[in-house]
């Protein structure tokens, strides 16, 4: 099998995940180990974790945006609860500079996928290229049942990245709609936090929704205007 046929879809990552769109804010000191890392710099394991929907995704997308602007080679994909892809999917990959797998922690206790996993990992560092890792979890904390596997994972360098408190999401809220061309202000994120999903995911899918509907009606986000736009 040719490394082109096993190439899946999410090859081709996000446009607007980049380093650029996250809102950095407390993880500035997160965001330059990722971008050193992406630049071959730094360490050449890094291994991200935290609660679902706080951007670990986001990040690893944009260590491979960042690599291929410098001319790197980069690759990214995300492993799903549902099923996982044939391990045959890491043949080849270790001539990618930087690879950057989402939600690790998905591969435990699937033999062939850690075994797979396992060669992949001893293959790719070997060339001296760069991997990072996301995961629900710290490393030590993800049951893989492969020893050596779970010694690698525990490698280099670990990130936790932090939930953001409301008075973050508010700002990040405001940071997100200004990279989309528009402007909220303190008090309708206050209001979207207060009437709506606080996930950050569900927050940005609803901007853009809001961002649809004030080009439309050629009005301003305020509050009396968000309620008719929520309650259609």
């Amino acid at each position: 099998m040719t490394l082109a046929k096993q190439l899946p879809l999410q090859f081709e990552f996000t446009a607007n995940k980049t380093f650029d769109d996250f809102f950095p804010d407390t993880h500035l000191e997160i965001i330059n180990h990722l971008q050193k890392a992406s630049a071959g710099l730094g360490e050449q394991q890094v291994f991200l974790w935290g609660p679902s929907g706080i951007g670990k995704s986001h990040l690893l997308q944009a260590c491979c945006h960042k690599a291929q602007s410098l001319d790197f080679s980069s690759f990214y994909f995300s492993f799903s609860a549902l099923e996982l892809p044939d391990p045959e999917l890491l043949t080849g990959l270790e001539v990618f500079d930087v690879v950057c797998l989402d939600n690790i922690e998905q591969i435990a206790g699937n033999t062939a996928w850690e075994s797979a996993f396992f060669n992949f990992f001893n293959r790719h560092r070997d060339q001296g290229h760069n991997l990072i890792m996301s995961a629900d979890c710290a490393p030590n904390l993800i049951a893989i049942q492969l020893p050596d596997l779970k010694t690698r994972l525990n490698w280099g360098l670990t990130l936790k990245l932090q939930s953001l408190s409301d008075h973050d999401k508010i700002k990040a809220l405001i940071f997100k709609a200004d990279k989309m061309g528009f402007e909220i202000s303190a008090q309708v994120g206050h209001f979207l936090l207060s009437h709506y999903e606080r996930d950050l995911p569900a927050l940005w899918v609803l901007l853009t929704k809001l961002d649809q509907a004030s080009l439309a009606a050629k009005r301003k986000l305020t509050i009396p205007f968000l309620k008719q736009i929520l309650d259609q």
